[in-house]
């Protein structure tokens, strides 16, 4: 009699390259195990590239500078997210000042929030990058109450100078797409993307 040995199919580990509390909050939530190794790779930032191609350069890049010590079977997530308004991105202010001139431009407008996203599994050389968008609209506010939003959070860590899971009920009118992809990781489109190489959530 041969014995057959079942043995459960093992699934690579999944590293997440960033030290964004809100994307681990997010993998978290929905189940996924992981490790966190904060990408040492320098944003790539340049005005003549489109925001949709510029978000995806950086999560491959956040990405790819994990993989040289990443170990035998994983699976990378970089991500990057850019606020963009009239074809501009905006990054992270550099000061108070700056953050308030950035406030002030998407007061009372519509503008997009993109997250480029790659998820690179060196072992096998499998590499896949997306980028997903959500159109955000501020409610009309006075100055006042924008810096009474900005006594409330730290808008300096945070591209557009705001963050949507913070008080953001009082500046954000509606949201169109993912809601996710705001706080900083599109997890129906991560998800799905992850399964396929893979790694699905533990509960």
């Amino acid at each position: 009699m041969v014995a057959i040995l079942n043995r459960a199919k093992i699934s690579p580990t999944l590293i997440l390259a960033s030290g964004s509390p809100r994307r681990k909050d997010l993998l978290s939530e929905a189940g996924f195990q992981f490790v966190v190794q904060p990408s040492p790779a320098d944003e790539f930032d340049d005005p003549s590239i489109d925001v949709v191609t510029l978000t995806g350069k950086n999560a491959e890049l956040k990405a790819a500078a994990i993989a040289p010590e990443a170990g035998a079977d994983v699976v990378i997530l970089g991500a990057d997210t850019l606020v963009a308004i009239d074809g501009e991105a905006l990054g992270k202010p550099t000061d108070l000042a700056a953050a308030a001139k950035m406030i002030g431009r998407l007061n009372g407008r519509t503008h997009e929030v993109m997250t480029g996203v790659c998820l690179l599994r060196p072992a096998t050389g499998d590499r896949e990058i997306f980028v997903v968008r959500t159109a955000v609209t501020f409610r009309n506010l006075s100055d006042t109450e924008l810096v009474a939003y900005h006594q409330l959070i730290n808008p300096l860590d945070k591209a557009g100078a705001y963050a949507a899971q913070e008080h953001g009920e009082k500046i954000i009118e509606c949201t169109e797409g993912s809601w996710t992809n705001v706080v900083g990781l599109p997890m129906e489109e991560t998800a799905a993307a992850l399964a396929r190489l893979g790694i699905e959530p533990r509960g």
